[in-house]
């Protein structure tokens, strides 16, 4: 008699059961002995196996400590509520700030775009790919030139025509797309509109933006042009929150790669996409698997 076994299918189960029984941790609180053992121990007395623990203290006299744990618990859905439940005592010895994520839980995004997919295209990759945690949940854009590849996918397409004399208007069907579709993270994969203040208000370290790294050089129009005028010899490319601070919110990542005379105008821009392309699917992946904290205006990042 011959099995056949549909390896492809036995593995996704091997994969979703390790996701419902995965979690992680995140703390920061004022820096003191004995916080390590004390997660240790707390996870270890709730049958918790530590898989990847990352940390740093700005000082360890009396500076600020951050740790990201990542553990395996069998039975973890039914033991979740309990835990949380527990860790309130230890959180409230040692100041903490603290949030509890599991893998059972997938994080829903939404994507904006203008006229370049590049970037969106990078991500529609890497999510195919199984290498975004996530579920892309909505498409969003003020040009009708991504619709094929999006819906291809299966995931909806929203064409919101965008101009600052009706900024208002399209930020409130933005929202309300928002809270329909049940975003958790907003990704603005070369959306080339300003957002107000009130609509970045409703989502705290929620949007992450991408842009080249000139910047506060070459700022507006025509940046690579006027890069090639000056003669740089660095191009490279930001991913960082968005706040109402423009293009000023906390960095999560950034990369660089030198040119030299011999590239063109043409050839700048091209390598400037394939950096942008890069940096904003770390940023997003890091997000996506709770590998960020902000303190300020600035972000620990454990990759």
């Amino acid at each position: 008699m011959t099995i056949h076994i549909n390896t492809d299918t036995k593995t996704l189960q091997l994969n979703n059961k390790r996701s419902e029984n995965s979690g992680r941790l995140l703390v920061k609180c004022p820096d003191q002995p004995g916080i390590v053992a004390e997660l240790s121990k707390f996870l270890f007395d709730h049958e918790s196996n530590i898989v990847e623990s990352s940390q740093y203290s700005s000082d360890p006299e009396g500076g600020t400590f951050f740790i990201r744990l990542e553990f395996h618990c069998e039975n973890l859905p039914e033991k979740r509520e309990q835990m949380e439940a527990d860790f309130q005592a230890i959180a409230g010895r040692y100041s903490m700030e603290y949030r509890f994520a599991y893998g059972s839980e997938r994080k829903r995004t939404a994507i904006f775009v203008s006229k370049e997919p590049y970037c969106l295209m990078e991500l529609l990759w890497e999510w195919q790919n199984g290498d975004l945690e996530t579920d892309i949940a909505v498409v969003i854009s003020n040009h009708e030139v991504a619709r094929p590849m999006v819906e291809a996918l299966g995931i909806p397409f929203h064409y919101i025509p965008a101009n600052k004399d009706i900024r208002k208007q399209v930020e409130e069907e933005q929202i309300r797309l928002m809270e329909e579709y049940d975003v958790d993270l907003l990704i603005l994969a070369r959306y080339m509109q300003i957002l107000t203040p009130e609509f970045v208000e409703h989502f705290p370290n929620q949007i992450i933006n991408i842009h080249h790294s000139f910047l506060p050089a070459f700022i507006g129009a025509r940046p690579y042009e006027r890069a090639f005028d000056r003669g740089v010899k660095l191009i490279g490319a930001t991913s960082h929150y968005v706040t109402n601070d423009l293009d000023e919110g906390p960095i999560i990542e950034q990369d660089i790669e030198r040119v030299d005379h011999r590239d063109d105008v043409v050839e700048l821009k091209k390598i400037g996409r394939q950096i942008e392309r890069r940096v904003l699917a770390k940023a997003v992946k890091w997000h996506l698997e709770d590998r960020i904290l902000v303190e300020n205006n600035k972000t620990i990042v454990f990759h």
